[in-house]
């Protein structure tokens, strides 16, 4: 059984709870839940009534997008905020080692998008209500966008222990995660194979978030795709460990 220490306990509550004592948590809930409403069921092109089928796919298609900008947000205070304003030194003071620090506010943040996400529920029950939707397949889309979004959280805290601006943060994970998302693009891998050879678009196309996320969206939850999300994820955690602890030893 893993043990965690009553110290990381106490800072992923901290971390956890201080989204709902700002601003900047219900900015990004009121934000995020109107902003995936309006786009699910507004009456454009490709909306929930215009295609007359009772189903979370409009829901899905837009969720990336609105996580390219809102993520960015939350992840961008996660340790820009505490060097500009020195309190990572006093963190970093506490019985709890870097690695576990990161990891704690990682999972708060991942948490408090897990709320978010949460919030969408009466979309399903709207769903369910105007027809018979696959819920395996709703499901597995939640899971795909719970996964993606731990992936571009972990990015977004790498670039916010890189910085001390917390605006130079929201716009490296901007960049970052526009590139993830549009890695496997026809248009950019059609580009990028006029220049490179063969292996390098094949790794260019692994790299894509949005592949993977599509892939376990339609019904398709293969060990690839879980692998995937969770290699990002220690990769970009890791990436902060390391930043830190450089900055500790500075």
């Amino acid at each position: 059984m893993i043990r965690i220490s009553p110290a990381v306990k106490h800072l992923f509550v901290k971390e956890f709870t201080s989204y709902f004592k700002t601003p900047l948590g219900h900015v990004f809930l009121v934000i995020f839940l109107f902003g995936i409403g309006y786009l699910t069921f507004e009456p454009g092109r490709g909306s929930f009534f215009y295609i007359r089928e009772a189903s979370l796919g409009p829901f899905f298609r837009h969720i990336p997008w609105m996580f390219l900008f809102l993520i960015p947000a939350v992840s961008m205070k996660l340790w820009a905020e505490e060097r500009k304003t020195g309190t990572v030194e006093l963190l970093l003071t506490m019985p709890v080692s870097v690695a576990e620090a990161v990891i704690a506010k990682f999972l708060a943040s991942w948490a408090f998008i897990g709320v978010a996400l949460l919030g969408t529920f009466p979309m399903v029950v709207t769903v369910i209500y105007l027809g018979s939707p696959d819920l395996g397949v709703a499901f597995l889309g939640y899971v795909a966008s719970f996964l993606m979004a731990g992936t571009l959280l972990a990015v977004g805290g790498f670039f916010s222990a890189l910085t001390k601006n917390q605006v130079v943060s929201f716009i490296l994970t901007v960049v970052a995660a526009l590139f993830l998302l549009m890695a496997g693009s026809p248009p950019i891998l059609e580009f990028v194979s006029t220049v490179f050879p063969k292996y390098f678009v094949d790794l260019l196309e692994s790299l894509s978030v949005l592949g993977h996320f599509d892939s376990i969206e339609r019904g398709v939850f293969a060990l690839s795709n879980l692998w995937f999300f969770s290699v990002m994820i220690v990769f970009w955690l890791y990436g902060s460990i390391v930043l830190l602890n450089e900055n500790k030893a500075d």
